[in-house]
């Protein structure tokens, strides 16, 4: 900061008053005429003291204008780019690679027609006030609800990085890049009727399409990452026989090089398992706040509930054992069965939820299932009967320590019959239950997806971010790997984990 200047008229005053002086004396001995020189030599002097403090002032000022010019040309250089090292790149793939594979729709999931669900950017057709349980059991004035297709996550995402603070045009800038390739869509469009060569096709494209750009030559796609709608065992297939199931995305070497983030993973290091979407879609941390509230407050009628429907290949199974235990609780348990209801309606989902203590999580036709997240959201206490369900899949997202948030009864237990849920979750004391129930509040903003755009004090860090910071870390650490010389390959890209295991806390 300059200094200030020292004020004009102190130095004027102590001039004129000395000049009084010598003046009054020369006027006192008549040698006025005599002593003109003397006169002429104290107004010279007077002059001058000014003429130096102005031009001292000037000099001063320019100094300082000059300075202040400087400031307006180079303003980044007194501004912190908070970007930096945060910066993604989005690729503009040709559209045969997203938005031509979901237009038409309908063949997308056989079986099920998807069309409805693609409006909203994915969210799927907006939730209305359309009677008193609705009103009830979702806050829907808020504008927030949606019914949400749990394998539109792709779309989704897509939308987000769209309005990502720092997405960039400049991939030079990028600390990572992200590929929006409808992967989940590629391969469910042909899981049924086709052979392996279509089913592959496109993705050796995109592979080829990718290799040739320069921002893979840059980490040779480590740095790359795309987002499915589907577990990553659907890109997975060891053989070429058309009777296997789902593609081989996954074992080409350019994807092998780059990230996946899934709904659920299988055991290879570079899959990462990010929250299935759910019915709530935000635009505020307030209406969180509100919803955490309410969950929070709600009274629960039912001990434990199971949203599912048996399945004939099942019987005897967990989720079989689940459903006897339920239907003889005597009232303790809600049982929706999933078969003979509509299981795609936010209310009925919700407000099971929302009545229960606990909810059972038990495999579905994979590890994972959906309602983990909207059992969350609903401020109830998920029970897993294997690692693999939650814990040893969504690290970025729960608790290590599960005991916080979550019941875990050993599978093998619920398969011999040698368990009571009824009677291992009502000895769960009150104040542990309370815990637990403020714990899965805690967790209800990193397990949803926001509308996009949000930004300013009521913005929210999401599932979206989560993801993208957790990305961002590995691709920093992997880069620090490759400059360091290390065999990448054969240290990390290629370590496998155990998601049957469970790490005591």
């Amino acid at each position: 900061m300059m200094k200030p200047v020292p004020k004009l008229w102190v130095v004027i005053s102590s001039a004129f008053l000395f000049c009084l002086l010598v003046l009054f004396q020369i006027s006192k001995l008549d040698l006025i005429g005599t002593n003109l020189q003397i006169t002429h030599q104290i107004n010279n002097f007077f002059i001058s003291i000014v003429a130096s403090s102005h031009n001292q002032t000037l000099n001063l000022t320019r100094n300082a204008n000059e300075s202040d010019g400087i400031r307006a040309k180079h303003p980044e250089k007194e501004e912190t780019d908070t970007c930096a090292g945060r910066y993604i790149y989005m690729y503009n793939l040709p559209s045969k690679f997203n938005d031509d594979i979901i237009k038409d729709c309908r063949p997308l999931i056989k079986w099920f027609d998807m069309c409805p669900f693609m409006v909203n950017s994915g969210l799927g057709p907006q939730v209305s006030e359309s009677d008193n349980t609705t009103a009830r059991v979702l806050t829907v004035k808020t504008g927030s609800w949606y019914s949400t297709n749990q394998f539109l996550l792709a779309i989704i995402f897509r939308e987000r990085m769209k309005h990502y603070e720092c997405l960039t045009n400049d991939s030079s800038l990028a600390s990572a890049t992200y590929v929006p390739y409808y992967a989940g869509f590629d391969v469910s469009r042909h899981l049924w009727g086709y052979n392996v060569t279509v089913r592959d096709e496109l993705g050796i494209k995109l592979a080829q399409w990718l290799r040739e750009k320069p921002e893979w030559r840059k980490m040779y796609g480590r740095d790359h990452f795309f987002v499915t709608g589907r577990i990553a065992w659907d890109f997975r297939r060891v053989r070429d026989e058309d009777s296997d199931w789902g593609s081989k995305l996954m074992r080409l070497p350019e994807f092998a090089n780059m990230t996946m983030l899934a709904i659920e993973t299988t055991a290879w290091a570079n899959e990462f398992a990010v929250p299935y979407p759910t019915y709530f879609h935000p635009k505020s941390l307030t209406e969180i706040w509100k919803w955490q509230r309410k969950v929070k407050s709600v009274k629960r009628k039912y001990l434990f509930s199971f949203v599912g429907g048996p399945r004939p290949k099942l019987d005897g199974s967990i989720r079989g054992e689940i459903i006897k235990q339920c239907l003889a609780s005597h009232g303790k348990c809600r049982f929706l069965n999933c078969f003979v209801n509509d299981c795609d309606n936010p209310v009925k989902i919700m407000e099971v939820f929302e009545k229960s203590v606990f909810c059972l999580q038990p495999s579905g036709d994979s590890y994972t299932r959906r309602s983990i997240f909207d059992s969350i959201l609903a401020g109830c206490i998920p029970v897993f009967f294997s690692p693999g369900s939650g814990y040893n899949q969504y690290i970025w997202y729960f608790p290590k320590d599960y005991t916080k948030y979550s019941v875990y009864i050993p599978e093998k237990e619920m398969r011999n019959g040698t368990v009571s849920l009824r009677k291992i979750l009502g000895m769960i004391d009150k104040e542990r239950i309370s815990r637990m129930r403020n714990e899965v509040a805690r967790i209800i903003p990193k397990i949803i997806y926001t509308k996009p755009g949000l930004v300013g004090p009521e913005k929210i860090e999401d599932a979206f971010d989560i993801a993208v910071d957790r990305i961002l870390e590995r691709v920093a650490m992997v880069k620090r790997m490759m400059e360091e010389g290390k065999d990448i390959q054969s240290e990390y890209y290629s370590q496998t984990k155990d998601l049957k295991k469970l790490e005591i806390i």
